[in-house]
């Protein structure tokens, strides 16, 4: 029977995603999430019911954990619908998702394990998909420029800048990050 402790279940959720992002897939223990952790061997394997449901698991939280905050998000809809809104948008996307650095990583380190996972694929396809529709439908309500093929080139342009950011970080100076999604933007959106 799963434990139900939400925090220490949260706790072993984020363990593995840490633990996927240095260890890779194959690294991904009951044991190595509870040294991660910090808590008594054998915890792990209580709060879940086998590996594939913590990876399942690792896999919703690091989308739960890139999500902006309410802040943000109140001050993104009440800016001016323009191109500079936008790229400002994307940058702060960008940003975000980079500073998450392990979360990224263990999601790239669960993409490459549900090649094999049929189960994995088909929650991180179902994922996936809602989370662009989601962006597809946020822009259109933003009245932001640009339709919803902009905002899937831009989702496929910034996701291999990110991997390049985070797997060789000396490729790209900060700055140019920042210029080249200033410049997909009004390529990709147009006057």
């Amino acid at each position: 029977m799963a434990r139900r402790n939400a925090e220490r279940r949260a706790a072993l959720v984020d363990a593995a995603i840490e633990v996927l992002a240095k260890e890779g897939a194959r690294g991904l223990t009951f044991r190595a999430v509870d040294t991660e952790a910090a808590v008594p061997p054998g915890t792990a394997s209580n709060y879940f019911a086998n590996r594939d449901d913590l990876l399942t698991q690792a896999g919703a939280r690091v989308y739960e954990r890139l999500q902006p905050d309410e802040a943000t998000v109140a001050r993104q809809r009440a800016a001016t619908p323009d191109r500079e809104t936008y790229a400002l948008l994307m940058r702060e996307t960008v940003g975000r998702i980079s500073a998450f650095r392990t979360g990224y990583l263990a999601l790239l380190e669960l993409r490459l394990e549900a090649t094999r996972r049929p189960e994995l694929r088909a929650v991180l396809t179902e994922r996936v998909r809602a989370d662009v529709e989601a962006n597809v439908a946020y822009h259109e309500d933003s009245g932001l420029p640009g339709d919803a093929t902009a905002v899937r080139l831009l989702y496929l342009a910034f996701n291999w800048l990110i991997v390049e950011q985070l797997t060789l970080p000396g490729v790209f100076s900060e700055a140019e990050r920042e210029q080249l999604v200033t410049a997909a933007v009004e390529r990709v959106v147009g006057p």
